[in-house]
């Protein structure tokens, strides 16, 4: 029976888990997994003696956080991201991220912890944006165009969506709900990452980004204004 026992360390705001959790409560002082919440340094993730340590990525890749003298299948070091749309509570889903260096025994270890806190695991490759973003993302531009574009209302857009294609909620209802300036963010890191038009952000995101800084400039908008 594998040690099922993690410890978290909070390195600063955390998307996956914001607040209480069942997850945070079952941590214990010395875990032989270490859960890094909230982003993280190179030397935060310097955890040799622990069978895993679990890093919580935004867009970007694992591999910056891999020291590029390791060899492969050398590190104990896991990417983790649990899927959230905006400002909606995060959902039960985890998409592991296994770096060139991550070793096969540290990526069972994670998905063992999360499965055993009763989450989802799924596995991906070390590639910007993981599985559902990549997916979705370009699905959600699409609808926001096509909404901008007055091809119909968001109503009878997702109408169509439940009715045709079985999607429960639509798609244009969770994302609206959800803050566009936070997709604009997603799309935007995405697109520069791949410069492929489909993660281009729409006209709707970038104007609710806008708003959203004129209301409550954020640290990240004062980068983006200075230019740094």
């Amino acid at each position: 029976m594998p040690d099922l026992s993690y410890s978290i360390a909070r390195t600063g705001e955390s998307r996956a888990f914001p607040g209480a959790h069942a997850f945070i409560d079952g941590a214990t002082a010395e875990g032989a997994v270490l859960v890094l919440l909230g982003p993280a340094t190179a030397a935060r993730c310097s955890a040799p003696e622990r069978t895993a340590v679990l890093v919580e990525l935004g867009t970007e890749c694992l591999a910056a956080y891999e020291r590029e003298e390791d060899p492969p299948a050398s590190s104990n070091l896991v990417g983790f991201a649990r899927w959230r749309l905006g400002a909606n509570p995060p959902s039960d889903l985890i998409e592991l991220v296994a770096g060139r260096t991550t070793r096969p025994d540290a990526l069972d270890a994670a998905q063992a912890v999360f499965e055993a806190a009763g989450f989802t695991v799924s596995r991906c490759a070390d590639r910007a944006g993981r599985i559902v973003d990549r997916l979705l993302r370009p699905q959600f531009n699409l609808a926001l165009t096509a909404l901008d574009d007055g091809l119909a209302t968001a109503e009878d857009m997702d109408l169509c969506l439940k009715l045709g294609l079985g999607y429960r909620q639509g798609l244009l209802a969770p994302l609206l709900g959800s803050g566009l300036a936070d997709h604009y963010d997603v799309t935007r890191a995405l697109f520069e990452v791949y410069g492929q038009a489909q993660y281009a952000p729409p006209r709707l995101a970038v104007v609710a980004r806008q708003k959203a800084d004129k209301a409550e400039p954020s640290h990240a908008s004062l980068l983006r204004e200075a230019g740094e």
